[in-house]
């Protein structure tokens, strides 16, 4: 019990970080695409993962944390581009991109 709210505590603080980030983001056509994917990933993590803690199975449960996986991981992808494209330096996304890599081997594990 103790760590399902730790985790879905974590997971909606790097949720919140998103949307600050993604704010930062140049009013640009690929800034907008970035921002949209990203909010759409980070966001679904954490509801994705709440949504787990309540699964009426076992198989239900590891389905749903399948999902918050690829999220995670993909929300790793679109930050990457954001650094790799030069939208926004590697100081700025740097934890970001960590925490992302934490998220997804915590629920791939």
């Amino acid at each position: 019990m103790k760590k399902s709210a730790e985790l879905q505590s974590r997971t909606k603080r790097f949720a919140r970080r998103i949307l600050a980030l993604i704010d930062r983001l140049p009013n640009t056509i690929g800034g907008r695409v970035l921002a949209n994917q990203l909010a759409r990933s980070a966001t679904s993590v954490g509801a994705n993962y709440r949504a787990a803690c309540r699964a009426r199975s076992r198989a239900e449960f590891a389905s749903k944390l399948g999902i918050v996986a690829e999220e995670a991981d993909e929300s790793r992808y679109w930050l990457e581009l954001i650094r790799d494209g030069n939208f926004m330096a590697e100081r700025n996304v740097g934890s970001l991109l960590a925490e992302a890599d934490e998220l997804t081997t915590i629920f791939t594990a």
